[in-house]
């Protein structure tokens, strides 16, 4: 971490290198804008470099290595393979590629019995967009342990006591029981578990998305169980759209984040219980408070259901990814949604990432105020330079929201978001001067940038402006450094 802070990797030459630097980093270094676009639109010269990259988009190495063991081992003549979890896992893969006319087989692999789905090698695209949407993969540390690439003194028993520590952690910072807790090898996979659940509980309705959200949380919605409606809140009159949906319709569920990534919004959250209330009532509300975390905000004041990446501010390494799903025991759905879960409990974290993430997460509360503190003043000072057209910060646009779930004290989280003045000429020489890591993900100890919206959205990038959300857009995950300093190398690249 310390290095990070000290001397973040920012130039050409980082090109590739996992972040943090070590075989577990669950990002990976895009020091240069047109690094970003190579990566988009697959360019040798740039993905060639990668060591490591965000799990569920570019597998790293130990992974990719796992899957081609599995093709040698048990794998048939043109056909392809991925490597889960669990046997069920690999079972709903195949039922995934089975909707575009795709057949394939499952088999329990090695002592660790890994679920590997074996399918065509032309349906390898359709299964890996399973993978992605729904975060069931496995580990980094466990590929490295199932191939003999690494040894550990941790024993099964041993992640078994780091996982009860932490859903003891998260059950004290929310106010719930650590049985309200479910844990996840990765945030997708905790909502993919809620969105499962919603759908079988309330068969053929679909779900809303409210405000814009995290790409993949959206595109899960509208690619499994009933599909979606999506009301991006760009203007007042969703509301009253919302009302009329719910007074039409029955819905599984209610979908929002406070607050929003990357535009750092909140649903208004007063208004939403208010028109639930009216139309609705049993309708489950599910938040995600990734950005904000448990230490600023108590989504569970308006959430049947609450959903967060552990891999993003609660471990602050970037070494290890999970997912959360924490039931509201105050939730009238809280009986049905914990005999659902406990059923289906087909999820846990491997032992080596449980002991990763309890040991990350012990600061976890002072980390977290930190990050506020200093992404918020890091966009307040943004706010008022020349080169700057706009900043996103939750202090501003979280609104009635956002307060409404704000704990006495609390902030608003390590994000905000910004665009530059001239955006299409600026960018890209401000992005490639600044002296911070950059890369996915956020929520790390050390200052993590990207252009979010190429990285998010590259291949809908109008359809991303249509819904507020400029392509010239920079994020900004707030680390630990001194901000004196951190607010220095802004400036020094704003004047580049």
């Amino acid at each position: 971490m310390s290095d990070l802070l000290r001397h973040p990797l920012w130039e050409a030459d980082s090109l590739g290198s996992p972040l943090p630097d070590n075989d577990f980093g669950v990002s990976v270094s895009l020091p240069l804008w047109k690094h970003v676009v190579g990566y988009e639109e697959g360019d040798p010269d740039v993905v060639s470099k990668f060591r490591s990259g965000y799990p569920r988009f570019c597998c790293p190495p130990a992974i990719s290595t796992l899957f081609v063991q599995a093709e040698k081992e048990i794998g048939q003549e043109g056909e392809r393979a991925i490597v889960f979890p669990r046997l069920v896992h690999a079972q709903r893969c195949l039922e995934f590629i089975a909707r575009d006319g795709f057949a394939g087989r499952t088999l329990e692999w090695r002592e660790q019995k890994l679920g590997v789905a074996l399918f065509p090698a032309e349906a390898y695209v359709k299964a890996r967009k399973f993978w992605r949407f729904c975060g069931e993969v496995v580990s980094t540390r466990q590929a490295a342990h199932v191939l003999g690439q690494t040894t550990s003194s941790t024993s099964a028993q041993a992640g078994a006591a780091a996982s009860a520590a932490i859903r003891q952690r998260l059950a004290d910072l929310a106010g719930q029981q650590p049985e309200d807790i479910f844990l996840f090898p990765s945030g997708m996979a905790a909502n993919y578990a809620v969105h499962r659940m919603l759908t079988t509980l309330r068969p053929a309705s679909r779900t809303v998305q409210l405000d814009f959200p995290y790409v993949d949380v959206l595109k899960l919605q509208q690619t499994f169980g009933s599909g979606a409606h999506f009301l991006p809140l760009i203007d007042d009159s969703e509301y009253e759209q919302l009302r009329i949906l719910l007074a039409g319709e029955p819905l599984a569920g209610l979908f929002c984040e406070a607050p929003s990534n990357p535009l750092l919004r909140c649903v208004d959250l007063p208004r939403l219980l208010a028109i639930r209330a009216e139309t609705q009532p049993e309708v489950p509300i599910i938040i995600d408070d990734t950005v904000s975390t448990s230490v600023h905000a108590d989504a569970c004041r308006v959430a049947d259901v609450v959903t967060s990446s552990l891999t993003k501010s609660f471990s602050g390494a970037g070494d290890v990814l999970a997912g959360s799903v924490i039931l509201n025991r105050a939730s009238p759905h809280h009986v049905a949604f914990s005999a659902f879960l406990k059923e289906h409990a087909d999820h846990e974290l491997w032992f080596e990432d449980a002991v990763a993430l309890e040991q990350n997460s012990r600061d976890f509360v002072q980390r977290a105020e930190t990050m506020s503190r200093n992404a918020l003043a890091l966009a307040e000072y943004l706010a008022q330079h020349p080169k700057v057209e706009r900043v996103w910060h939750a202090k501003q646009q979280g609104g009635p929201g956002y307060e409404f779930v704000r704990r006495e004290g609390g902030g608003y989280g390590c994000l905000f978001s910004f665009v530059l003045k001239d955006a299409a000429n600026t960018s890209a020489p401000f992005y490639d001067a600044l002296r911070v890591c950059k890369g996915p993900s956020l929520g790390t100890d050390f200052t993590l940038v990207c252009p979010y919206t190429l990285l998010a959205h590259y291949e809908e990038l109008d359809w991303a402006e249509s819904c507020g959300v400029p392509r010239h857009l920079i994020r900004v995950s707030a680390g630990l450094e001194d901000i004196a300093d951190l607010i220095t190398r802004f400036d020094e690249a704003l004047n580049a």
